[in-house]
């Protein structure tokens, strides 16, 4: 069994104190759970099919033709219409996803043209967009791209911007001028241009997409951490350890990073959500992920080109508000639990 130590059990009992940011928390964690199994609650493959006795589990198996359940096609099944003839034959019986619609999916109805509003007959409950595809189901995967891009972009640009920040704040002089001149020019580069030219030439993926904002993310940290690692490092902290004999790198990693916390959770939540505003913006421009990927960016735009299919614009700022809002409770309860600076008394 963990044991913590009696300051991090404070910690943590100020963290949960914080109501909406714990419960922020909570949910959070269940959703970025949930994209490990979303083929499991949004899919058009089946979760279970029993048919003449036999057990099939679709989901993560290859693809099953028609004609493995007695239907006169070889192209993959249909099983929204193998629950229906299964329920009226007796052969057998299929369990569907909560939302069993595939992102990519084009759905058309007799006399209906795209997008279709919400229905739940139809089992569309968020409706569709303008290519009949399941508005909720791209709502689930786009948000499985964008928090994960958020979240490895997170950690990609505050080890790169911490580690810099504490060497030019540390070591200063010319470690420090060259640092300064470095993050100088490179910041004036125009990020938006490199993207459209990049994106003019190869189409961009997720991980090119991921490159190419780390590349000009990780500045911004390195200007708050050296200034924090600048002031820490003339604290009388440091200098009695380094009298002590301590070296260098048990100085960073044991007094002044622990001291830099608060900077540091302080600025996560605006990195999360920096990094799915800058995903989201450049789908909305045309520069993101390419179609028909899932994109909270590409749905925003079909919804503000077709503001009489309300529920279109309205599912998706509605998600994309939502998830920031509860990031930014996050954030905030961290920073009032881990911060010592409110949490410190001298007598």
């Amino acid at each position: 069994m963990m044991h913590l130590d009696p300051l991090t059990r404070r910690q943590l009992a100020r963290f949960r104190s914080t109501k909406r940011g714990w419960y922020s928390a909570l949910i959070l964690v269940l959703l970025i759970a949930s994209t490990a199994v979303t083929e499991l609650l949004v899919n058009n493959r089946a979760l279970v099919v029993n048919y003449q006795g036999e057990w099939h589990f679709p989901t993560y198996a290859d693809f099953k033709p028609g004609s493995t359940f007695g239907l006169d096609y070889a192209y993959e099944t249909n099983y929204r219409e193998l629950q229906a003839s299964l329920a009226q034959s007796g052969d057998g019986f299929v369990i569907m996803p909560p939302v069993p619609f595939s992102p990519y999916e084009i759905n058309s109805y007799d006399g209906l043209f795209a997008p279709h509003p919400p229905s739940a007959a139809q089992q569309h409950y968020l409706g569709t967009d303008t290519a009949g595809r399941d508005v909720l189901a791209r709502l689930a995967y786009g948000f499985r791209i964008a928090i994960w891009f958020s979240l490895v972009l997170l950690v990609a640009t505050f080890v790169v911007g911490i580690a810099v920040g504490c060497a030019m704040g540390y070591y200063g002089g010319v470690t420090d001028l060259i640092g300064q001149r470095v993050i100088e020019v490179w910041s004036n580069v125009p990020m938006l241009y490199i993207i459209i030219i990049i994106a003019s030439v190869i189409t961009p993926d997720f991980w090119i997409l991921m490159g190419l904002l780390f590349v000009f993310g990780w500045m911004g940290m390195t200007w708050y951490m050296r200034t924090a690692t600048y002031r820490e490092a003339a604290r009388d902290y440091v200098l009695a350890a380094k009298s002590l004999g301590a070296s260098d790198s048990r100085i960073i990693f044991r007094h002044i990073l622990p001291n830099t916390l608060s900077l540091i959770v302080t600025f996560i939540p605006f990195a999360v959500t920096g990094g799915i505003g800058s995903l989201t913006s450049l789908d909305y421009l045309g520069y993101g992920l390419p179609p028909p990927t899932p994109s909270w960016g590409e749905l925003l735009k079909q919804g503000t080109d077709n503001l009489d299919s309300a529920w279109i614009v309205t599912s998706v700022v509605t998600a994309l508000v939502g998830l920031l809002v509860m990031v930014t409770f996050v954030g905030e309860a961290i920073r009032d639990a881990f911060d010592p600076k409110q949490h410190t008394t001298y007598e």
